[in-house]
């Protein structure tokens, strides 16, 4: 434990030392676009990996959902588009609120809405809402989607939905080729934001070592670093974090690991709870029986003296 204060201790300097950009809140709020010749980028994306083209930034106080793309470790804006977002707005809590909400979610499949009702119109792509931090803040509800319009009523006003994103059909269909289930980001926010980005660049190498802190406890089967990283307030699928203690003890005692590889690691700031960030990676586990791949997610917070600690994680 006093090993792992000194290196953050050591990484809090650091940051102290190369950056005065103030981040402590998250990211700044500044909804303009910004000129071409400024230096930022959208304040949500930290870093996108090769298998990820396109990112949805969903504006939810305008009604614009923008397009990013992404070659070559650069972020371009690509496009925009009108959509229409709840009835009662932004930020949904429960079941039936007509609200949408806000956070970081990923397509999950396309359907074929010729049997569903007409008001779907003619693409619809689910989202994985509630997810692991929605469970976490006890939201409830389900079936948010992104999808088109009735055709017979093709202009929707900016608040209309129960819940869900809707673009004009020709739209959506535009948007299909950029739409990859499982691997599309769409990030839904009361307002687009910007930063520079090298304060950008400075959160993506501080969030990148507490990752690898991480990676490190569990390749060496170090259950003290491992656990010191997740906060007192964890909770996963009803454990909290003592019941999640005693549950990875039992797999640490009972699993011989020979090596972890982790690789398409996204990381996201979350548009609307301050200092929450996901990072989105390709697990490999290496042990006798053979390798183990899974998808992961993992939620942390950063707290104000710079360290980061996990809330949450899922898999998928």
């Amino acid at each position: 434990m006093t090993e792992l204060r000194t290196i953050w201790s050591r990484i809090s300097a650091f940051i102290l030392l190369t950056t005065s950009v103030a981040l402590a809140a998250g990211p700044a709020a500044d909804s303009a676009v910004p000129d071409s010749s400024m230096d930022q980028l959208p304040a949500f994306l930290l870093e996108i990996p090769d298998s990820i083209t396109d990112v949805l930034v969903a504006d939810t106080g305008s009604a614009t959902l923008y397009r990013f793309g992404i070659a070559g470790n650069r972020v371009v804006a690509q496009d925009r588009r009108y959509m229409s977002i709840g009835l009662k707005g932004a930020g949904k809590e429960r079941a039936w609120d007509r609200r949408t909400p806000l956070g970081v979610y990923f397509i999950t499949e396309k359907l074929d809405t010729r049997g569903l009702d007409a008001k779907y119109g003619d693409a619809a792509y689910p989202l994985d809402y509630p997810n692991a931090w929605d469970q976490y803040r006890e939201r409830t509800g389900y079936g948010i989607w992104l999808h088109g319009v009735d055709r017979n009523l093709p202009r929707r006003p900016p608040l209309d939905t129960d819940g869900c994103l809707s673009l004009p059909n020709e739209e959506l269909m535009s948007l299909a080729e950029h739409l990859q289930p499982m691997l599309t980001p769409v990030i839904v926010a009361r307002q687009l934001q910007w930063l520079d980005t090298s304060a950008i660049e400075q959160r993506r190498l501080e969030f990148r070592i507490a990752l690898d802190m991480w990676r490190r406890s569990l390749e060496q089967q170090d259950l003290v670093a491992y656990l010191a990283l997740y906060d007192d307030e964890f909770r996963h699928n009803g454990l909290g974090k003592r019941e999640w203690s005693s549950f990875r003890y039992g797999v640490f005692a009972n699993r011989s690991l020979a090596g972890i590889e982790i690789s398409d690691v996204l990381l996201l700031a979350d548009p609307e709870e301050p200092d929450l960030y996901l990072s989105r990676f390709t697990q490999v586990l290496k042990g006798e029986d053979g390798p183990v791949t899974t998808i992961k997610r993992i939620y942390w917070k950063r707290r104000p003296d710079a360290q980061w600690r996990i809330v949450s994680e899922d898999n998928g």
